[in-house]
């Protein structure tokens, strides 16, 4: 009669798992996965043995995307501007220099007490001498980083790198409304590609450049021309370093975007920024209509914005070197351009380069 007796909930709904939650679980443990690969991948490469292309298939993809990777995003930028007490800032930028190889020496300011949060760190200026601009090349590179493809764009197929194409009308999106730009467009009834092409003899050129999380975060225009248009595609937030995107094809078509078109002296040129898992936003100096990463978006969709107006005919003019936007990370700069045949890359696959370095000239 003294026993207390012992009262015991149902354990059913405690433990039951929502789908929304198995499927995040599922997804982020196959994203690790694949880091792991890729990781093996790149080490492989290093050793110079060559790795046969292996695409990902659409439940990957699908399972991929089911990771919350905006959701995650938008979290780390809010961690990211959470302002450091002074005596954390040491540790914690010293601990990131470490990992991704920082070289601090190139700053403007080397002093870490002087960062108030991640987000400053990352988007750190350069001192002035420290990436001279070339002037005996027509383009140069507008960030640091490492050159995944670059080459002719041939039938209306762009490659991210060796081996895996996309298709250059779903990563630039519809044709623009020729009164929209303020150069000529070829007929209407020419393919995608040749549309682009303004000029008799030219061809279409491109180049992909992938930023490190260790690179500077910055960039800049790669050579003098007119912005006329900005058409933006929310997406995913997948990673985009050289192994997932060899992994899936047409990775930057699915990913978030700020196609950035307009002309240089030889034609048609565009400047696209690609967002990345924990680069959701993406930020372009002159255009403060621009929001990345917003909580929801219609899948497909994509907005434009036009620089040309009744008081400004010409657009947005950009001086060869001039500050262009930043990344709050890192991620990928897809150059695509016209240009004569004789043009020529000063380029390999894979090496480092740095920003104001010749890309290619005539």
């Amino acid at each position: 009669t003294d026993r207390k007796k012992l009262h015991t909930a149902p354990v059913g709904p405690i433990f039951r798992l929502r789908p929304f939650h198995l499927l995040v679980a599922t997804g982020g443990g196959y994203a690790g996965y694949r880091k792991y690969e890729n990781y093996k991948l790149e080490q492989l490469e290093k050793k110079g043995i060559e790795v046969p292309v292996k695409l990902a298939r659409e439940w990957e993809v699908a399972l991929y995307k089911s990771v919350p990777t905006r959701l995650l995003s938008r979290a780390w930028g809010r961690l990211n501007q959470v302002e450091l007490p002074t005596w954390l800032r040491k540790p914690v930028y010293s601990l990131y220099i470490w990992t991704f190889g920082v070289n601090m020496k190139e700053a403007a300011v080397e002093d870490l007490h002087h960062y108030r949060n991640l987000s400053e760190f990352f988007r750190r200026k350069l001192k002035p001498q420290a990436r001279p601009v070339c002037c005996l090349h027509s383009v140069i590179s507008p960030s640091d980083g490492k050159i995944l493809n670059f080459g002719q764009v041939k039938n209306c197929e762009v490659e991210q790198v060796k081996g895996v194409t996309y298709s250059l009308e779903s990563f630039l999106g519809p044709r623009i409304c020729r009164e929209e730009l303020s150069f000529s467009q070829a007929p209407a009834g020419n393919s995608f590609q040749q549309q682009l092409v303004t000029k008799e003899g030219n061809e279409l050129y491109h180049c992909v450049i992938y930023l490190a999380p260790g690179d500077y975060h910055c960039f800049h225009s790669p050579t003098d021309w007119r912005v006329s248009h900005r058409r933006h595609f929310p997406g995913s937030l997948m990673s985009v370093n050289p192994g997932v995107a060899r992994w899936i094809k047409e990775l930057f078509c699915h990913n978030e975007r700020v196609v950035l078109t307009g002309d240089w002296k030889h034609g048609f040129f565009s400047l696209t920024a690609v967002g990345a898992t924990n680069v959701g936003s993406i930020r372009i100096y002159f255009d403060q209509d621009l929001h990345t990463n917003s909580p929801s978006y219609s899948k497909g969709s994509y907005n434009d914005f036009s620089f040309i107006s009744n008081n400004n005919k010409e657009g947005i003019p950009m001086r060869k070197g001039e500050h262009l936007g930043e990344f709050n990370l890192g991620s990928t700069i897809v150059l695509i351009f016209e240009a004569p045949k004789d043009f020529k890359f000063d380029l390999k696959a894979g090496q480092k380069i740095r920003f104001g370095e010749a890309l290619g000239s005539l």
